[in-house]
């Protein structure tokens, strides 16, 4: 391999791609070095870019899949998701859209999976999965990856992802909800924060052994889960999480 001659290509990112790029490497096209003819989705990835995150690759002004093979001299623009272009007359990298988006959240991202459920959004979380049974899981269950990870968005198996750019847990759900047009799929208060099942109205009577005294005696409306049968109620907490829930609605990208 060593033997083989150095070939080069100029990449260029466009938009949020340049997040994963070096300051110097920014909304500039560069040179990129390699052996042999590899896919170019290897070369893109190569300089940082999860391949989740692309859907169109031109090379020399020709829209190309992921498997097309570079052999030096080329010029290769790189897109991210279109979403106010035309693009019908080139090939979009990203498979199907997923009819219902569902996720699966990182091990650091704990907090974000509570807001998406809160606001009804099917998300799993379990921290004992790692990275391989994260990308596993959501190839065999059609779920976007959520993760601040970038080697986890460059599994072979991982079709659909976002990286998270933000940091608190409020903006990464608005950053999520945006991302993918989601305002109108939200269900608040539809699913459990705990285990992401369905949670249900359910009468005081079938759950008044659970509850505290000073519970049953202030409040008169319950849900429950049908996964791990928790039940809610809306108590203190509940100002705060309404105030999320109403932040998201009215907020505007």
């Amino acid at each position: 391999m060593s033997g083989e001659e150095l070939r080069e290509v100029v990449l260029r990112f466009y938009q949020e791609l340049n997040d994963f790029l070096p300051e110097e490497r920014r909304k500039a096209s560069f040179s990129q070095r390699f052996r042999g003819t590899p896919a170019v989705k290897d070369v893109v990835e190569a300089v940082g870019v999860p391949h989740t995150e692309i859907d169109v690759i031109l090379v020399d002004g020709e829209s190309v899949g992921f498997e097309h093979r570079l052999r030096g001299g080329e010029r290769v623009a790189v897109y991210p998701t279109f979403e106010r272009f035309d693009v019908s007359s080139v090939t979009r990298l990203r498979p199907e859209p997923l009819r219902e988006p569902r996720f699966i959240a990182d091990v650091h991202l704990g907090r974000l999976a509570r807001c998406l459920r809160l606001v009804g959004l099917d998300t799993v979380y379990e921290r004992e999965l790692d990275d391989a049974g994260i990308a596993a899981r959501s190839h065999e269950e059609r779920r976007i990856v959520l993760t601040r990870d970038r080697g986890l968005l460059k599994r072979k198996a991982v079709t659909h992802g976002h990286f998270v750019r933000k940091v608190k847990s409020d903006d990464q759900l608005l950053e999520v909800i945006d991302a993918f047009d989601l305002r109108g799929r939200l269900a608040p208060f539809s699913r459990c924060l705990e285990c992401n099942g369905a949670v249900r109205p359910v009468a005081r009577g079938l759950v008044e052994e659970r509850l505290p005294l000073y519970t049953r005696m202030e409040y008169d409306r319950f849900l429950r889960c049908e996964g791990c049968g928790k039940v809610y109620w809306p108590g203190a907490h509940f100002a705060r999480l309404r105030a999320l829930v109403d932040s998201v609605s009215a907020a505007r990208r």
